[in-house]
């Protein structure tokens, strides 16, 4: 990989110059949907990719960060997709590690195949890179007690939250059930037709509104159309009345488990920007080019057809990259004020009123925590992946426990890794704390609410990431004219989560960028089926029609 930080000269000069046959797709961003971009092109095409990274590291927001070797994975990513192209394309890059027990099965579309998990490693294998299949386990932390999320109305919660909030909680969901809100436009209306007004109330509201920063009455519903598909009080009730005389699930696959309810996923030994560092080694070993520290200031066109981008470096060096095609990942309301001719002012306006949320980790370190999980052996380590704190009376909104990710995310197996997670805009108070401050508001919140003693807290560091959630507000309900301008230039393809202003998984992400590369194979500049990606209950796969979708699939197997 190059870096524009430490070249002197232009570290990528016109395209006429290195190759005048072989194509080329610039590609702005190395997250996932880059990434993955650039790795379909270079597997299934003569196209060469080139990506254009901002920042020095691969993953985005997927990436992992290593401090002082306890690894911290930014917001908690699950391997686990409904799409049987995305959990494929994982396994090329990280098999899953040497096993003695049965081969896992997964479901294939109403059928299923078994992954012969090897017994031993190769020897010529690297056994660190490896996916590890984890136990889910994830609860919401709420008057300083422990509730099963997804919750369910357990005779546990209900002694937890007593016989008559748990009454009202049933009288509530049967009165949405019969007589339901009508056209739901924004996130509380969602939430309430599923869950009734008092459980929304009660575990639903304050979180995500922590979360967002904004009341539910100010979000769109399509958030809760695209985040929590199919799940309800009666899919959770149903879910855990099959368990009750089920065999253990041994299908990582898990296609008629709703996302929200998955017990098993795949997880990188070392955490998700493993897989991207795996991804960005191969794409350049193929012959691909991943440029860093390069951020683009314009977008060079001519009529509907993007024809280069211009590019900045450290030492303030402009730089530009000629191209066939174009794949942007950077956040939209950036791409519209960098194109050479100004869009419509109704399209900038829109732009420009999108709104992110930002958001900052605080990774502890601890010796012990005060809560734990009783055992027929004793005490032991909770086992949760992550922790929904919904307690009103502290900014923190998730815990995330590293060790339960991978072990290997911890230095000292004997210490807990934590994760505490803020939500916040970077205009906030809290945003311009101190890292030593914000160490110290972490710590006491915590400690406040039961989790740890204070004195527990050996080491500390603070990580800030903006724009990490594209939000349903502002001016989102005007979105469709934004997509009506870029979808008429025909070489650019818009993907990924900021690239389409869409709060998708990593999986979503990846589908987007594939069927891009789909569209270019294809020939078709209809863009439709991109931004289809995660608004139906199979990721799209469902769909009788679509049939040159489905070719363009074919020819990546």
């Amino acid at each position: 990989m190059l870096s524009c930080r430490t070249q002197k000269r232009p570290c990528y000069r016109p395209i006429e110059v290195i190759d005048t046959d072989r194509k080329i797709a610039v590609i702005i961003g190395a997250g996932p949907a880059g990434l993955t971009a650039a790795h379909e092109l270079l597997t299934r095409t003569g196209i060469k990719p080139v990506i254009l990274e901002k920042s020095t590291y691969m993953g985005g927001i997927s990436r992992t960060v290593n401090y002082k070797g306890n690894r911290i994975d930014i917001g908690g990513h699950r391997f686990f997709s409904k799409s049987d192209r995305v959990m494929e394309w994982w396994s090329r890059i990280l098999p899953i590690q040497a096993s003695e027990n049965v081969p896992a099965t997964i479901r294939y579309h109403r059928m299923e195949r078994k992954i012969d998990v090897p017994s031993k490693t190769s020897p010529s294998a690297n056994p660190d890179n490896v996916m590890l299949v984890r136990a889910r386990k994830s609860r919401i932390y709420y008057l300083r007690r422990f509730f099963d999320y997804p919750i369910t109305l357990s005779q546990d919660t209900v002694l937890k939250l007593g016989l008559w909030r748990t009454f009202k909680i049933g009288l509530s969901y049967i009165k949405s059930a019969l007589f339901p809100l009508g056209k739901e436009e924004n996130l509380e209306q969602f939430f309430i037709n599923r869950f009734g007004r008092e459980l929304y109330a009660t575990f639903f509201k304050s979180y995500t509104e922590k979360v967002w920063g904004v009341p539910c009455s100010e979000i769109s519903a399509e958030w809760g159309a695209q985040r929590i598909k199919g799940l309800s009080v009666w899919s959770t009730l149903k879910h855990a009345f099959l368990k009750l005389f089920k065999k253990p699930e041994t299908d990582i696959s898990q296609k008629k488990t709703e996302t929200s309810l998955i017990e098993q996923f795949l997880y990188p030994k070392f955490g998700p920007g493993q897989v991207w560092e795996e991804v960005a080694r191969q794409i350049v070993e193929m012959g691909g080019q991943i440029i860093t520290g390069c951020k683009v200031e314009k977008l060079l066109t001519d009529g509907w057809r993007v024809t280069a981008l211009e590019t900045t470096n450290a030492a303030g060096e402009r730089n530009t990259f000629a191209g066939d095609y174009f794949f942007s990942t950077a956040p939209i309301k950036e791409i519209i004020r960098s194109f050479d001719v100004a869009p419509a002012q109704n399209v900038v306006e829109v732009s420009d009123g999108l709104v992110y949320r930002d958001f900052m980790t605080v990774g502890l370190l601890v010796g012990s925590l005060k809560i734990s999980d009783q055992t027929p052996q004793g005490k032991r380590l909770v086992r949760d992946n992550w922790i929904y704190i919904q307690e009103p009376d502290v900014l923190l909104g998730r815990l995330q426990i590293f060790n339960n990710w991978s072990p290997f995310m911890v230095a000292d197996q004997s210490k807990v890794w934590l994760g505490l997670e803020y939500f916040c805009n970077e205009s906030d108070d809290i945003w311009k704390l101190s890292d030593d401050r914000l160490v110290a508001l972490a710590t006491e919140e915590l400690s406040k609410i039961g989790i740890i003693e204070a004195s527990e807290v050996l080491d500390a560091t603070v990580l800030r990431m903006e724009k990490t959630y594209p939000a349903y507000f502002g001016t989102y309900d005007r979105f469709a004219e934004i997509r009506q301008h870029v979808d008429r230039y025909q070489n650019l393809f818009l993907v990924g989560r900021n690239g389409m202003h869409r709060y998708n998984n990593q999986d979503h992400s990846m589908l987007t960028a594939m069927m891009a590369v789909d569209n270019i194979i294809a020939g078709n500049t209809d863009k439709a089926a991109l931004w289809e990606v995660n608004t139906e209950m199979d990721y799209h796969e469902q769909k009788s029609s679509g049939a040159e979708t489905r070719q363009a699939q074919m020819a990546a197997s």
